[in-house]
């Protein structure tokens, strides 16, 4: 990153609950089923991890044994401490995850609102620099906009979290929660969860599944753009989360060239989806891929602006990207608005200090 200081908000940190921690928030009967018959979600990825600590860094394991991330003072002492954050963004672990859990749709919104207390009493009241997503079981469509209607006006409360796996968001049976979401001045954030990256089946290998990462998430812009949402809710701002970046130019250029050619059949749409990208979508860029300077000016000057990404390190996960290392040596200005100045502009709640 070079020698300057430079202001981080970080777009990307998961904190992890543990189900012994999330029971006093839980009501009865679902508490009962954590409690006494060992419930837990049941989890697919089929791989054997990529380190030694499985998708976490190694170093990132609390000293008591616990798993990375269910610790604040822990993470407050080797990230926000240590790097020297002004804000940070939380988007939990998916574990539980209330959206990608199919049926039981009850326990699912329950575990949802558990996870909204907890995570505000637990971490956003206890350091200030922290932020917050609010969580929703959004298969239960009515349900999560209740959930987002009792959270969603805390004050570090900045985007509604919905997964990336078999539901495409954009769909109108949906768009009650981006009407909710944006009554309260929040944005989406989506982050894969376990992603339909082979048509809803996993690859044979997790190299194969880290390499497309990227694609399911250009299979959610598309769908949220051609399905009218932002040119719906105009105030509306999707975050792409933990996906890279180097995908924008081109997902940019094709949807630009099919509403050239078949914008007859989405005559909600009134600007070039690219117009759209550029106003309303915001990708945070980690992981990066290794690019020269030159490279990553070229990718900038494809996007057509520099206010897209968003800086995030993606603590505690194995492929943890570095503020001093991860991308080239950028000019000062660009890196103040890379490193923090775009997301102050896109998230309406996050305090947007601009004194250097």
């Amino acid at each position: 990153m070079g020698k300057e200081h430079i202001r981080i908000v970080d777009t990307d940190i998961h904190e992890r609950v543990q189900y012994k921690d999330i029971l006093k928030y839980l009501d009865e009967p679902f508490k009962h089923y954590i409690q006494n018959c060992h419930w837990v979600q049941e989890k697919h990825m089929p791989y054997t991890q990529p380190t030694v600590a499985g998708v976490d860094r190694a170093d990132a394991k609390i000293p008591d044994g616990k798993p990375a991330g269910t610790d604040l003072a822990f993470m407050q002492k080797q990230l926000l401490d240590d790097i020297g954050h002004e804000f940070g963004i939380l988007t939990s672990a998916l574990d539980p995850s209330p959206s990608s859990m199919h049926g039981w749709y009850e326990m699912a919104t329950a575990l949802a609102s558990a996870y909204n207390n907890w995570q505000i009493e637990e971490w956003l009241e206890r350091d200030e620099r922290l932020y917050g997503s609010v969580h929703i079981a959004a298969q239960d469509r009515d349900a999560a906009v209740k959930e987002i209607n009792r959270v969603g006006s805390h004050p570090k409360m900045v985007q509604v979290l919905l997964p990336i796996d078999d539901i495409m968001w954009g769909d109108p049976f949906y768009h009650p929660i981006f009407e909710a979401a944006e009554k309260h001045n929040l944005m989406i954030g989506m982050h894969h969860n376990e992603p339909p990256v082979y048509y809803g089946k996993w690859p044979r290998y997790f190299i194969e599944w880290h390499t497309l990462i990227s694609t399911a998430h250009m299979k959610q812009v598309t769908n949220m753009i051609f399905n009218g949402v932002f040119d719906k809710f105009p105030n509306l701002g999707l975050m792409m989360i933990e996906g890279g970046f180097t995908w924008v130019p081109h997902i940019m250029w094709k949807m630009d060239q099919q509403y050239r050619d078949l914008r007859h059949e989405v005559p909600w749409l009134k600007r070039k989806p690219s117009d759209i990208f550029k106003e309303q979508i915001r990708v945070t860029t980690q992981p990066a891929e290794e690019l020269t300077k030159q490279e990553f000016m070229s990718l900038i000057e494809q996007m057509g602006t520099d206010e897209i990404l968003c800086f995030s390190t993606d603590y505690p996960h194995w492929d943890y990207d570095s503020p001093t290392r991860a991308l080239p040596n950028l000019d000062l200005e660009l890196k103040k608005k890379i490193f923090a100045e775009n997301a102050k502009s896109f998230y309406p709640k996050l305090p947007n200090s601009k004194e250097f």
